[in-house]
């Protein structure tokens, strides 16, 4: 048994994986864009993660772009036969860095293919469509179409499951009535908690919410109570933030990323931290 495995486990896509998974975003380099500053240390770290137990790698042939993916196939290929790979579609990097919507067909296949030809794989795990209409989080707006040429992908054999990114509790509705949906993944922390009743909702439905910016993303979480819970625990505040969030509903599983194998091993610890109610309360409150 690993550190991890005090955290447990819950359903994503048919796979029954680890609540603690790593997101391989920050693999790239600067901004996630072009190659990382030390190769050998990112391939280091998804080894790391491998072997500390973890089964569900979250990435995108966007970050990079194509650099993640490629990193991912050099150091885990040939993949163990539990590790479950979500990736996502639904954006482009423009030559500038900037994030652009890619939601046309012809975009949508050749995102599932090059996500195909950079992890090597025949078939993907998860595909998430990451709406676009606001890059900086949701917004309204039908995604009948790009998801249903996802789901003629997926009638292709090239995607196993389906899930959505940045949406809001109308579009999942929408999505239901096209294609069945695995997972939700949107911005949730402490600080950002827009997606309560969603989180909720999809519990009693049995789906799995990732939440991306577990840790605050580009700009980290930083509170005085924050700093308090994790003083009083032995902590860091990372770790009660990374707990809390395991202890706010059983079908959160988590994808913190880093690009160091000690920063990997301190987010992976959180699994054996448990908040008393008081701290929980406390951290209620930042919210």
């Amino acid at each position: 048994m690993t550190m991890i495995d005090e955290a447990g486990t819950y359903s994503l896509a048919g796979r029954s994986v680890k609540r603690l998974g790593y997101g391989a975003m920050q693999l790239a380099g600067p901004g996630v864009f072009g190659p990382p500053h030390d190769p050998d240390q990112a391939l280091a770290v998804l080894r790391a993660a491998i072997a500390a137990g973890v089964n569900h790698i979250d990435t995108s042939d966007f970050y990079g772009p194509h650099v993640t993916n490629r990193l991912i196939r050099e150091a885990l290929s040939p993949y163990p036969d539990d590790l479950l790979i979500v990736t996502k579609i639904g954006a482009r990097r423009g030559e500038d860095a900037s994030w652009l919507p890619a939601f046309e067909p012809d975009e949508l296949a050749r995102a599932v293919e090059d996500n195909l030809a950079n992890l090597g794989l025949e078939t993907l795990d998860v595909v998430n469509l990451r709406l676009m209409f606001d890059v900086h989080g949701p917004a309204e707006g039908s995604l009948a179409a790009p998801l249903k040429a996802i789901a003629d992908l997926q009638r292709q054999g090239l995607v196993r499951h389906i899930g959505l990114s940045n949406i809001t509790l109308a579009q999942f509705e929408e999505a239901r009535d096209i294609a069945e949906i695995v997972g939700v993944q949107n911005q949730y922390n402490l600080a950002h908690r827009g997606d309560d009743a969603l989180i909720d909702m999809l519990a009693t439905k049995g789906i799995a919410y990732v939440p991306f910016f577990p840790l605050g993303g580009f700009s980290p979480l930083q509170s005085s109570a924050l700093s308090h819970v994790a003083e009083r625990l032995s902590a860091t505040p990372m770790q009660v933030a990374l707990a809390w969030l395991l202890q706010r509903a059983p079908n959160i599983l988590l994808i913190p990323g880093t690009s160091s194998v000690a920063h990997l091993h301190e987010n992976l610890a959180a699994a054996s931290l448990t908040l008393p109610d008081e701290a929980v309360a406390e951290l209620d409150a930042i919210g």
